[in-house]
C-alpha cells in the first residue's frame, strides 16, 4: 500500500515524539482520520467534546509537560472553534501546533460548503508560522517548521491541509531546484547577555537598599538561582500569576501573587522598594509596580521583544533566566537582612494569618475562601492545579500555597473562561501518574466544563492515577463580573445577565460513571476534599458558596467594597452589613501602620 500524505504526517509527528493529538472529527480531516486508523492510533487521538476544548487541552498538555501541544480540527467551523484556545496559548507563550483541514483545492474560491479563508483567519493567532500545504513535496518541511517554530518562539503555529492533499501519495522533496528538504529536532540553547550588560545590572542591584523581585513563568527553571539571589540581596519576591509555581509559597520572603488577584504584601513590596528586578515576566499592570520615578530597575527575559515593557528599566538583559542569574550572582554584594527583609517576612506571615481569618468568616451557605483555604493543607505534593477565570482565580491565587513539585496554571493573559477542566485533562495525558485538580466557577462549568467531564469519563481508566477533581464554586452568579460592576462602576447586580441556574453538577458526574458530592454546609468541606482526594475515579465537588463574599483587591478602597457588599442581596441589608463589616474588620487588621498614598489605592 502506498504512503499517503496523511500517513506521512502522522509518521513525522511520531518522529517528533508527539504522543497525543487533541481533536475532533470532521470530513475536512477524513484523510487524516483514516491514516490514524492505519497507524493504530499513534500518536493517540484524544477526542474532546468541542474543538475549543481540544485546543485548551493541548495548551494544558504543553503548559504542564514542556512539550509542544498539538490539536486537530476539520475545515470551516472546526478551525474557527480552535481559535479561543489557540489565542490562550499565544498570549501565555505556550508552544501549540494546530493541524486543520480545508476544502479540496478544486473548490477553493468557489464559495464552497465550509470554505473559510483559513490563511487570513489564522494570520494573527499563528503569525509566526501558518502555511497551507498544496503538494506532497511540501512535507516534511511544513510540519517541521511548524513544530520547530512553536518550540523556539513558544507560540502557536498552524498547518492547513486541503482534504484532497491528505489523500495524495506522499513523495518527498528531491535534490532539485525549488525543493525544500528538512530535518528533525530543535537544538537546545540558553542565550546569555553580554558581560558588560550583566555588570551594569549588578551595579544597579548592588546600589539598592530595598530590593524587590518580580518573577513570572520564565523563572520556573531558575528556582535555585532566584532563591540564592533573594538571600544575597535580602529581597522579597512577588510572583505574577503564571509564575505561581515558579517558587514555593512557603518561603518566608515570597509575598505571593501580584496584581488585582494579588496579596497585600506584594502590593506593599512594590510600593516601598527602591530597586526592582523582573525575571521572566511580562506582568501587564504598571499601576501595581513602583512609581515610575521611584525605583531603579533591571529586567531579564529570554525574548528580546518582551524587554523594556511595563516599566522604565535601566538595564534590559536578554537571556535565559537560569544562565543569566548564574552569571549575575557572583557580581552581587551580599546585603544584611535588616529592617527591609524583616518587614517583608513579617508582612507575609501576617497576610497568611489574615487569609485564615477571612476564610473563617461566616457566609451563607459556605464562604468560598474557606473552601479553597481548607484545601491548602491537603494538597498532594505532586498535584497539578488549574483555576478558571473569575472569582475562583482570586481564591486560587491567594489561598493555595504551592510547595515542592506542585504545578499550577490558568489563562493568564487572555483570561478566558472555560480552560479549567480541559487544562487538567491535558495535564493528565502529560502526567497520568499525578493527581489533577481544577477550581472552577459555575459559569465556566456551565459554559463547557460539564460536557468535558464526558472526556474525562472516556479516558480516566487509562491514567495510572485516576484522580481528577473538579471543584465547582456554585454561587449561581457570574461573580467576578458582578463585583467588578459594583466596585468599579457602582452598578447593582443586573440579574438577567448575571444570575445562573442551579445545576446538579455532582449528579451529572455520577450519571456518566464518575463520582461526586454536593456540599452545602461548612462542616462538610474538609471531608469532601478528603473523599475526592482518595477517590478511585474523577470526582466533582459541588460547593454551594456565597456570592456575597467580595474578591477584595490588595489595594482596595474599602468605601467601594462597602457599597458593593451592601447591594449584594436585595432586601437583606442586615446580613449584607454583617458580611461587609466582618470582611472590613478582618482585612483592616493587616493595614494599620502601612504607608498609603492619599485617598487612592491602598486607602483604609
Amino acid at each position: 500500500m502506498s504512503t499517503k500524505v496523511s500517513d506521512h504526517l502522522l509518521q513525522r509527528l511520531r518522529e517528533w515524539e508527539v504522543e497525543h493529538v487533541f481533536g475532533y472529527a470532521g470530513d475536512g480531516i477524513n484523510g487524516l482520520l483514516a491514516a490514524w486508523e492505519r497507524a493504530d492510533n499513534k500518536p493517540v487521538f484524544v477526542q474532546a467534546r468541542h474543538e475549543e476544548m481540544a485546543a485548551f487541552e493541548a495548551v494544558g498538555y504543553a503548559k504542564f509537560s514542556g512539550k509542544v501541544g498539538v490539536c486537530a480540527a476539520t475545515s470551516g467551523p472546526g478551525a474557527i472553534h480552535l481559535l479561543n484556545g489557540l489565542y490562550d496559548a499565544k498570549l501565555d507563550h505556550v508552544p501549540v501546533v494546530a493541524i486543520v483541514g480545508q476544502t479540496n483545492r478544486s473548490a477553493m474560491g468557489g464559495s464552497y460548503q465550509q470554505e473559510v479563508d483559513l490563511l487570513s483567519l489564522y494570520k494573527d493567532v499563528a503569525s509566526d508560522f501558518c502555511e497551507m500545504a498544496t503538494v506532497p513535496e511540501q512535507f516534511p518541511n511544513v510540519l517541521d517548521r511548524a513544530i520547530r517554530t512553536a518550540y523556539a518562539k513558544r507560540t502557536v503555529t498552524a498547518v492547513i491541509i486541503p482534504a484532497d492533499v491528505q489523500e495524495l501519495d506522499y513523495s518527498p522533496p528531491t535534490h532539485a531546484f525549488k525543493m525544500v528538504p528538512s530535518s528533525l529536532g530543535v537544538g537546545s540553547y540558553a542565550p546569555v547577555p553580554a558581560d558588560a550588560e550583566i555588570a551594569r545590572a549588578a551595579e544597579v542591584l548592588n546600589a539598592g537598599e530595598k530590593v524587590a523581585v518580580l518573577i513570572g513563568q520564565g523563572a520556573r527553571g531558575a528556582r535555585a538561582e532566584v532563591e540564592q539571589l533573594a538571600d544575597v540581596l535580602g529581597a522579597g519576591v512577588a510572583k505574577a500569576l503564571l509564575g505561581k509555581d515558579a517558587l514555593p509559597d512557603d518561603l518566608p520572603y515570597v509575598t505571593g501573587a501580584i496584581g488585582l488577584l494579588g496579596t497585600r504584601p506584594s502590593y506593599e513590596l512594590m510600593q516601598d522598594c527602591d530597586t526592582l528586578l523582573v525575571v521572566g515576566s511580562s506582568f501587564p499592570y504598571t499601576q501595581f509596580m513602583p512609581e515610575l520615578d521611584q525605583a531603579r530597575a533591571v529586567q531579564i527575559d529570554i525574548d528580546p521583544f518582551m524587554v523594556g515593557l511595563r516599566y522604565p528599566f535601566e538595564v534590559n538583559l536578554v537571556g535565559d533566566a537560569r544562565e543569566t542569574l548564574s552569571r549575575l550572582l557572583p557580581q552581587l554584594e551580599r546585603k544584611k537582612h535588616g529592617a527591609w527583609r524583616k518587614k517583608i517576612e513579617k508582612d507575609t506571615a501576617r497576610w497568611w494569618e489574615v487569609m485564615e481569618r477571612r476564610a473563617a468568616v461566616e457566609a451563607e451557605p459556605i464562604n468560598p475562601e474557606y473552601v479553597v483555604h481548607a484545601l491548602d493543607a491537603l494538597l498532594p505534593d505532586d498535584v497539578i492545579l488549574a483555576a478558571d477565570s473569575g472569582s475562583a482565580a482570586n481564591w486560587y491565587a491567594r489561598h493555595l500555597r504551592l510547595r515542592g513539585s506542585m504545578r499550577g496554571s490558568l489563562s493568564g493573559t487572555l483570561a478566558t473562561m472555560g480552560p479549567g477542566v480541559p487544562y487538567v485533562i491535558g495535564a493528565k495525558f502529560a502526567h497520568p501518574d499525578r493527581p489533577g485538580l481544577a477550581i472552577v466557577g459555575d459559569g465556566a462549568m456551565q459554559m463547557n466544563g460539564l460536557a468535558e467531564l464526558i472526556t474525562a469519563a472516556k479516558y480516566w481508566r487509562e491514567w495510572q492515577d485516576p484522580r481528577l477533581i473538579v471543584a465547582v464554586l456554585n454561587n449561581q452568579d457570574l461573580n467576578q463580573v458582578t463585583w467588578e460592576m459594583r466596585a468599579m462602576s457602582g452598578a447593582p447586580q443586573f440579574l438577567p445577565s448575571q444570575a445562573l441556574p442551579d445545576v446538579p453538577y455532582a449528579d451529572f458526574a455520577r450519571s456518566i460513571g464518575l463520582d461526586g458530592i454536593r456540599v452545602e454546609k461548612p462542616g462538610e468541606v474538609e471531608a469532601a476534599w478528603r473523599q475526592a482526594l482518595t477517590a478511585d475515579r474523577p470526582f466533582v465537588i459541588d460547593f454551594r458558596t456565597d456570592p456575597a463574599v467580595p474578591p477584595i483587591p490588595p489595594h482596595a478602597d474599602f468605601d467601594q467594597i462597602e457599597a458593593a457588599a451592601a447591594s449584594i442581596l436585595k432586601g437583606d441589608s442586615d446580613r449584607a452589613a454583617v458580611i461587609r463589616q466582618g470582611f472590613k474588620a478582618k482585612v483592616q487588621e493587616f493595614l494599620p501602620g502601612h504607608r498609603h498614598k492619599g485617598a487612592g489605592p491602598g486607602k483604609d
